[in-house]
């Protein structure tokens, strides 16, 4: 039975209606998340603007040898960058060395030894420590780990390693507590959980055949660690690592507690130092507009943004070559 033309045409109609309603929802939604897209550019592009114009009157009265001097000096307006970025690397190197052995460690027991029921838990510990704020670190470092590695730590090392050629230069001096090893310290604790989760996907992610191939070919849980585990994700482990550095280059406050705030540049780790976040963080109350030292605090600020560009560039990289094999 064939419908009447007048209810063909009023579903015709209803039907055209709804795709119109549609198409303009699916413009507007596309508007929206275009400029969602674009914001974050425009943000960006704000920021790098900020510190380059203000930091312009620094970098060109002091030229490139800024970036090499070792002087902050704000009597006699003499910045020098070299001291505070020998500081920010030196801490995210040690935070990485400590960070990254633990982190590939608690990764790899969570997802291939731990019991699943422990295994939730532990996981819900790694989660709530990377959101524990930094400052809560901070004080925790000031009050707990300063007074160990004062008492404990450092003249224990001064001692037995102090006098070994060559690394000997690196733990010597009076016994603070604060300084470059402890700064690295709180770091390392502070990226160990993003790391450590990043590694427990991509672990996760591994197809268990390769595995279980290793185990009945008679290998053990370090063998297969080693020669199946490792070369499979080590791309994406990589990345996860460069994630982490990015993230130590720019703490700012839990390392201002503990590192001790000297614009002195030596290779011993006990000694006190600064990194490019503590010392803007210091110095950035005290400095008044238009004042060189804000334009020396703001350069700093955009060498710290070419660094931690430079991080995850790398850190994306790896991670892209490890979805692809």
């Amino acid at each position: 039975m064939m419908e009447a033309p007048s209810t063909t045409a009023a579903r015709g109609a209803d039907v055209s209606g709804r795709n119109a309603g549609g198409n303009a929802g699916d413009i507007a939604f596309g508007m929206l998340a275009r400029l969602a897209g674009w914001s974050i550019l425009l943000v960006m592009a704000g920021i790098i603007i900020v510190l380059v114009s203000g930091g312009w009157q620094a970098f060109s009265t002091f030229g490139p040898g800024f970036i090499t001097s070792r002087a902050w000096n704000p009597i006699s307006h003499n910045f020098g960058a070299a001291t505070s970025i020998f500081g920010t690397l030196i801490t995210t190197v040690v935070a990485l060395v400590f960070a990254v052995p633990f982190a590939f460690g608690v990764a790899f027991w969570l997802v291939e030894m731990a019991p699943p029921a422990l295994a939730r838990v532990i996981e819900t510990a790694v989660q709530l420590l990377a959101a524990v704020p930094s400052i809560i670190f901070g004080m925790w470092g000031f009050f707990i780990v300063v007074p160990f590695m004062a008492h404990y730590v450092e003249p224990v090392a001064t001692r037995y390693l102090g006098h070994v050629p060559g690394i000997g230069l690196l733990f010597r001096g009076a016994p603070y507590g604060t300084g470059l090893l402890t700064g690295g310290l709180i770091l390392a604790i502070m990226v160990t959980p993003f790391i450590c989760s990043v590694m427990a996907d991509v672990f996760v992610s591994i197809p268990a055949v390769l595995k279980e191939s290793a185990f009945g070919l008679g290998a053990t849980r370090w063998e297969v660690m080693r020669k199946v585990v490792l070369p499979w994700s080590r791309q994406a482990v990589m990345g996860g690592i460069m994630l982490g550095t990015g993230r130590a280059l720019g703490e700012t406050m839990a390392v201002t507690f503990v590192i001790g705030n000297s614009n002195r540049l030596g290779w011993s780790l006990f000694a006190p130092g600064n990194t490019i976040a503590s010392l803007i963080a210091l110095e950035f109350p005290e400095s008044s507009a238009g004042s060189l030292k804000l334009s020396a605090l703001l350069a700093l600020g955009a060498i710290l943004m070419v660094i931690s560009f430079i991080t995850l560039a790398c850190s994306r990289m790896f991670l892209q070559r490890g979805i692809k094999n």
